[in-house]
């Protein structure tokens, strides 16, 4: 688009010279001064011309087409003001080729070669916005590694980062970056993935452990096995959905078209109609033109195109910037208008890493062997409760016993069979749904009061005692519920835990409804009574069983580090699962939309204030008419300042 504008700028400056210097008593040479040699006047300018078209030629391929499908576009009205002008000039010099050399004045040459060059001023400058908000990705795609060092047999291979496949062996040294998503199979280090994640701490790796690729292996040698490769890779993800966004059409964005697709038919019968009444008139072709040309050139909506597209990508590639994805327009432009915010409690208000807090025992078993069967059950569970009770047994080095039977029942507990013995680990509803008699119910309140999970352990039909699990409130949470009430926003817990330990938790940070014991299948209806209700509802989660409550959802919030599949359901990814992020989101969805109105509204307002004075309104009243140049100029300006509007969504910052 440079290369472009500087061939046309270069011809348009000598053409606009030889054109209207001699009017301001700039020298020419006498072999082209039109009172010698008018006919070489024209043919110079005629000459200077054909390669600023060539330059714009695309404004005559897609302007005439739409206009022969009836949809005409910015373009046809600058294909058609320039056709005319450059026609007339061509009827002009036939005229001083066969004596008439008063037609000299009348060339008009200039004024499509001025026009075409200021207009594709204008496209340079909205493509080099574009480019400046895909900084972004450039910046993403900058992370990644070139080459990997891969392992054969007992040798050590580099080969470029394309031809690494899933289930290589990759060697990485202390200081290099992790060439691809994978599991680490040798060593253990700290890594820093602040590059996704945006928390500073590196991260503990040991066998077994996930790591993403981009991510810097700070102090110990690992060896990954790759899992991702290539666009499937994390970070291709994220660059994947950053150039989706910034590439989809927002419905304001249709809005534009809807507009552009009436106002340039208007705008075109206004230029036929001013031009014929000035002819009517008796002030004859040659002004008539000038106005025709004027109105279409000044009506000429180009801003108006460029006002959603450019904020869009400005705003998605900020936010990309704060570890903030949007995936599409629809996203952006929806998220503004949230008045609930549904949050899983689990992994998005909490830390999502339970802990065991307390073990309660009726006396028969006493608390290790309560906690040996209980680790013993619950090794076969991904649950993250289950996961604190082993990883509780771990850290006190009890050893586990064999376990037979393993059998999940969804949003109640597990049922296994350990040495012949029948146990049951949950909640009170699968204890009653057991017909099990439920003692230790006050401590059982007590601890739920306290924000605590009971668990209750049942052997072979008779409750024996009650394992508490806490998951930790994240650091943020409090604040950005608080930042949301501020907003006018409605905020609700979404979670299968007790009600009462869900209302411990809510008390904690704010939280105004509370939706407790709910199964992960019913999520996404908690979230429809909301819609059902007229409220216009985002969901925030991070595990697989959020993902079709984050669908339902207008907009549906996966934190970054939950699953794919809620990654995957989701219109904004959270990179640092951070509530203060959701925040962020809903922030500049309205900076954006505030700048895309201001762009619309100064665009189209500018436009219309511009064609009274084009047509010759004022010129007819004793004012003054306005010469196609100058409305070129002026519609292009108009451009510039929406391009630059856009621009100022750069300086937008986090919560």
């Amino acid at each position: 688009m440079w290369t472009k504008f500087i061939v046309a700028i270069s011809f348009t400056i000598p053409l606009l010279y030889i054109a209207m210097g001699h009017m301001v008593g700039l020298p020419l040479p006498n072999f082209i001064n039109p009172h010698f040699y008018p006919l070489n006047f024209a043919l110079v300018q005629l000459s200077l011309t054909i390669p600023v078209v060539i330059a714009g030629y695309k404004f005559y391929t897609v302007g005439f087409k739409a206009l022969f499908r009836k949809s005409p576009n910015m373009d046809s009205l600058i294909a058609v003001g320039t056709s005319a002008a450059i026609i007339y000039g061509l009827y002009a010099t036939y005229k001083i080729m066969n004596g008439y050399t008063q037609y000299a004045k009348d060339l008009y040459f200039e004024t499509a070669g001025v026009i075409i060059a200021l207009i594709m001023l204008g496209k340079y400058l909205e493509t080099r916005s574009k480019g400046k908000t895909s900084e972004a990705i450039k910046k993403l795609i900058g992370l990644q590694p070139k080459t990997a060092t891969i392992i054969q047999g007992n040798e050590e291979i580099i080969i470029p980062i394309e031809e690494v496949e899933v289930g290589d062996i990759i060697l990485v040294k202390p200081g290099e970056k992790i060439p691809v998503d994978g599991e680490v199979t040798y060593g253990h280090s700290s890594v820093d993935e602040s590059m996704l994640t945006g928390e500073s701490i590196p991260v503990e790796k040991n066998i077994g452990d996930k790591v993403v690729g981009a991510s810097i292996n700070k102090n110990g040698v690992l060896r990954i096995k790759a899992t991702k490769v290539g666009k499937d890779t994390a970070l291709a993800q994220i660059i994947k959905l950053v150039e989706e966004a910034q590439g989809s059409k927002a419905p304001i964005a249709k809005l534009a078209d809807i507009i552009a697709g009436y106002f340039v038919p208007i705008v075109m019968g206004i230029a036929v109609l001013a031009g014929l009444l000035w002819y009517i008139t008796g002030y004859g072709a040659v002004f008539s033109l000038t106005m025709f040309i004027s109105v279409l050139v000044i009506a000429c909506p180009c801003a108006l195109g460029l006002a959603t597209p450019t904020a869009i990508m400005v705003g998605t590639g900020k936010g990309a910037e704060l570890g903030v994805l949007i995936k599409s327009g629809v996203a952006l432009e929806s998220a503004y208008k949230i008045d609930t915010i549904v949050l899983d409690k689990t992994g998005t208000i909490t830390e999502g890493k339970p802990k065991v807090t307390n073990i309660i025992t009726r006396g028969n078993y006493s608390q290790d062997s309560l906690l040996q069967i209980a680790a013993t059950a619950e090794k076969g569970s991904e649950h993250p409760l289950g996961e604190a009770i082993v990883n509780k047994a771990e850290e006190k080095k009890i050893s586990l016993l064999k376990a037979e039977d393993f059998y999940a029942i969804p949003g109640h507990g597990i049922e296994v069979t350990i040495e012949g013995d029948n146990i049951l680990l949950g909640n009170e509803k699968l204890m009653k749904d057991r017909d099990i008699e439920v003692t230790l119910k006050d401590e059982a309140v007590q601890l739920a009061k306290e924000g605590k999970t009971p668990m209750f352990i049942a052997i072979n039909n008779r409750l024996e005692g009650i394992i508490a699990v806490a998951d930790v409130v994240k650091e943020n949470s409090k604040e950005a519920i608080k930042r949301l009430h501020d907003m006018g926003i409605q905020v609700a817990m979404i979670t299968g835990d007790n009600k009462r330990t869900a209302d411990a938790i809510a008390k904690q940070v704010g939280i105004d409804i509370v939706l407790a014991e709910v199964l992960p299948e019913d999520k996404a209806n908690e979230v429809k009574k909301f819609q059902e209700k007229g409220k216009k509802v985002a969901m925030v989660g991070d595990g697989i069983n959020d993902a079709p409550a984050l669908a339902m959802a207008d907009i549906g919030i996966a934190i970054g580090s939950g699953t794919d599949v809620a990654m995957e359901s989701a219109d904004i990814v959270l990179m640092k699962s951070d509530l203060l992020d959701v925040v962020t989101a809903i922030k500049l969805s309205k900076s954006t939309i505030r700048n895309i109105k201001q762009n619309l509204f100064w665009a189209f307002a500018y436009n219309t204030a511009g064609i009274p004075l084009a047509a010759g309104l004022f010129y007819a009243f004793g004012g003054p008419k306005l010469n196609p140049m100058f409305a070129a100029a002026a519609m292009s300006m108009s451009s510039v300042s929406v391009v630059t509007n856009a621009l100022r969504l750069r300086k937008f910052k986090a919560s």
